[in-house]
């Protein structure tokens, strides 16, 4: 299997764009990564597309409306949070596949205002017999205070790791907002869902990113240099196990992941 490596990569500046498409999202942000490798796309093999909003839209062939469709393969992702990460890594396991030497990435999403929903959203799962809330704030609420009765930790402390997020937007032209926030800003907040403040939780904005990945073949060809090795790609999901039915388990299926991404690029979190 050939090791795969990243030639080009770039995103496009998140904000809310009700004016525009999600292709032309993706297609903008498309662009921006060909560039960034020095290659069109007539130089791609594949491309796969990560969005979850028009799931059933075929957004990556839109978006080859948009910056020219050469007939190659398109496969379209959706998976939920992990979406775009999803499309990155069917694009990684096409080349380690021996499939294609150059492949196209692309996650994309509208998202608007309010709490996030669909066609069918909430007809998945049956209500009767559960406990607690399937929105993000809350559910992230109910983990945060088992962690504080589990751990001691306090309100201030969540808030202060909200006050270093928005610390590293003021380094990134790219984020919607680009703001220092005072621990007192975050503290006193509207209060969300205990114990997240606004301030805490994400908004809900417009945005796209775009890879050009390559086999090491395709790589000495253009110039190792150029590159960066991707060293691991773990898509996992829960195992089952046994829990208090009112606490969502948003710890278990991360800590799978990391520990099986950690020991295919053979380093640790030291």
């Amino acid at each position: 299997m050939s090791d795969v490596y990243i030639l080009g990569v770039d995103m496009i500046k998140f904000g809310r764009f009700p004016d525009r498409t999600v292709p032309s999202l993706g297609a903008e942000a498309a662009l921006l990564a060909l560039d960034d490798a020095g290659l069109t796309i007539q130089d791609m093999e594949a491309l796969y597309c990560g969005n979850l909003g028009q799931s059933s839209g075929m957004v990556g062939q839109r978006i080859l409306q948009e910056i020219g469709q050469t007939g190659m393969p398109v496969v379209n992702c959706a998976n939920a949070c992990a979406t775009g990460a999803t499309a990155f890594r069917e694009a990684w396991t096409s080349i380690k596949a021996g499939l294609y030497d150059v492949v196209l990435a692309v996650g994309v999403e509208q998202m608007g205002k309010g709490l996030l929903g669909g066609t069918g959203a909430g007809k998945g799962i049956p209500k009767e017999g559960l406990l607690g809330s399937g929105t993000m704030p809350a559910v992230f609420a109910e983990a945060g205070m088992e962690h504080a009765r589990k751990y001691g930790t306090t309100f201030e402390q969540f808030a202060k790791i909200s006050v270093k997020n928005h610390h590293h937007s003021t380094m990134n032209p790219k984020a919607m907002y680009q703001i220092e926030t005072p621990l007192e800003e975050v503290m006193n907040a509207e209060m969300i869902s205990y114990p997240n403040s606004k301030l805490m939780c994400s908004v809900n904005v417009d945005g796209s990113a775009a890879a050009v990945l390559v086999s090491e073949k395709k790589a000495k060809e253009l110039g190792m240099e150029r590159v960066v090795k991707v060293k691991a790609s773990i898509l996992s999901s829960d195992p089952y196990q046994e829990r208090d039915l009112v606490m969502p388990d948003v710890n278990t299926c991360t800590r799978k992941a990391a520990k099986e991404a950690y020991e295919m690029a053979g380093v640790g979190p030291e």
